[in-house]
């Protein structure tokens, strides 16, 4: 009896023993894995707090970035908010880390690629922008030399106007006594004055054009009135065609009053002569009658 004692004894010895080491390396396995999942659970709060750092470092990055161009704005605005979206997973405990940090990437390459995009879209509107500057002074200066060409040729033009018109020289204005044989005798009496004659010489002018010129005279009285002509009109007193070939002429106008009712038609002063072409005058004189 005593010695079946001790034997069961022994067994049960063994079997706690059996037990005990079973339970020990129950344990200590239970233990490791325990450590490992914390390794795992602190290397993943890694990973996320980095990918979050990572994905913020992101956002900031897209929101640095400015264009002009409509469709790049658009195209960044989606993915800032697919940034949005990855860091709400994150945060809210969205654990699978490799795919967001795939995706992550993958908003990575593509902001690299804007990046390089709106840098030339930049250099290009810079090129531009110095192009339009360029032509905008171009374009400032032609229109400058335009118009000093206009203004050139404007001058000439008056220059050459201005050389076309005749000039008249040597004038020679009298009172004429007419007598009753016809005959006629210079006078600078105004009572004995029957018409007044003016003679010029119309000088060489090689740029005017050739052929008939109608000259103009008008004599102005010392009370500013213009002696009339015989169709009533006091713009000028008389006129004559002449045949001018750019060279020296001698001419002379004659000027009648033409109311005949009038018997004294000039009075005693001083007159001014003037002869015009047109509208311009090209010469004039003063013509004293006692």
């Amino acid at each position: 009896m005593p010695e079946m004692s001790q034997k069961t004894w022994l067994i049960v010895v063994a079997t706690l023993a059996l037990a005990v080491g079973y339970l020990g390396f129950q344990l200590s396995a239970r233990n490791t894995a325990i450590r490992a999942l914390n390794s795992d659970k602190a290397g993943l709060t890694l990973e996320k707090d980095q990918l979050i750092l990572d994905l913020e470092k992101m956002r900031f990055s897209y929101d640095t970035l400015e264009t002009e161009n409509s469709m790049m704005v658009a195209e960044l605005a989606a993915q800032q908010e697919r940034i949005d979206g990855l860091l709400t997973k994150v945060k809210n405990g969205y654990w699978e880390v490799a795919k967001l940090k795939k995706e992550a990437e993958t908003l990575r390459s593509i902001m690299k690629g804007y990046i390089g995009t709106i840098d030339s879209l930049n250099q290009m509107n810079l090129a531009l922008l110095d192009e339009n500057l360029a032509m905008k002074e171009q374009m400032e200066a032609v229109s400058q030399e335009n118009a000093t060409l206009v203004e050139r040729q404007e001058n000439m033009e008056d220059m050459l106007e201005a050389g076309q018109t005749l000039q008249v020289a040597e004038f020679n204005p009298t009172g004429v006594r007419v007598l009753s044989s016809g005959r006629q005798r210079d006078t600078d009496r105004a009572d004995r004055s029957d018409m007044l004659r003016v003679c010029f010489t119309i000088l060489e002018n090689r740029i005017a054009p050739v052929g008939d010129k109608t000259l103009h005279l008008r004599i102005t009285d010392d009370e500013g009135a213009v002696l009339p002509n015989s169709e009533g009109n006091d713009d000028f007193s008389a006129s004559r065609t002449i045949d001018y070939a750019r060279e020296r002429l001698d001419a002379c106008v004659f000027y009648e009053y033409p109311n005949d009712n009038v018997l004294e038609p000039y009075r005693p002063g001083t007159y001014l002569v003037e002869i015009l072409e047109g509208a311009t005058v090209i010469g004039k004189t003063d013509l004293v009658l006692r």
